[in-house]
C-alpha cells in the first residue's frame, strides 16, 4: 500500500503541477479533502482548484520535481523542488518575467486511493525575493 500511496503523490506533482492537468485534481483528490498551508486558512477542494488555477496562471511553466519520499501508514511526505518563470498575474501582482527556484515539503494523507488531507510548506519568501516583490533588509 505504501508504494501505491507514494506513486499517487508522485503522479499528483507530475500531472497537477508540472503538466497543469486540472482534471487530475478530481481524479486524485477526495471530495472532502482539506488542504493546509496554501493560504490564510484551510482550503476545500474548490478552494484548492482556485489556488491551482491562480498559481498556474502566475507560473504556467512551473516544474516540480519530487526529491525525496517517505511513507508511513496512510501518510506520504515529500520534499520537492520547483522552478518557473513568473509570467502571469495570478498571485495578485503583475508578472515580473523573472525565473524563480523554490522548494517545499508536503505531507499527504491518503484514503481509498485518494488524497484526503494535505499539509504544505514552501519557501514563498525566497520565491518573492527572487521575483523582486519582497526586498529583505541588508
Amino acid at each position: 500500500m505504501a508504494d501505491q500511496n507514494a506513486a499517487l503523490v508522485h503522479r499528483w506533482f507530475a500531472e497537477v503541477w508540472t503538466q497543469g492537468k486540472a482534471t487530475s485534481i478530481d481524479e486524485m483528490m477526495s471530495p472532502g479533502c482539506v488542504v493546509h498551508g496554501l493560504g490564510a486558512g484551510p482550503l476545500d477542494k474548490a478552494g484548492f482548484k482556485r489556488f491551482h488555477s491562480d498559481y498556474r496562471n502566475a507560473f504556467p511553466d512551473v516544474k516540480i520535481v519530487v526529491d525525496q519520499t517517505v511513507t508511513e501508514g496512510d501518510m506520504v511526505a515529500v520534499r520537492w523542488s520547483g522552478t518557473g518563470k513568473h509570467s502571469g498575474d495570478g498571485l495578485g501582482f503583475p508578472a515580473t518575467n523573472k525565473r524563480a527556484q523554490f522548494g517545499g515539503m508536503t505531507f499527504v494523507r491518503i484514503q481509498n486511493g485518494k488524497l484526503i488531507e494535505g499539509w504544505n510548506i514552501f519557501d514563498q519568501l525566497g520565491m518573492l525575493t527572487q521575483l523582486g516583490i519582497v526586498r529583505l533588509p541588508a
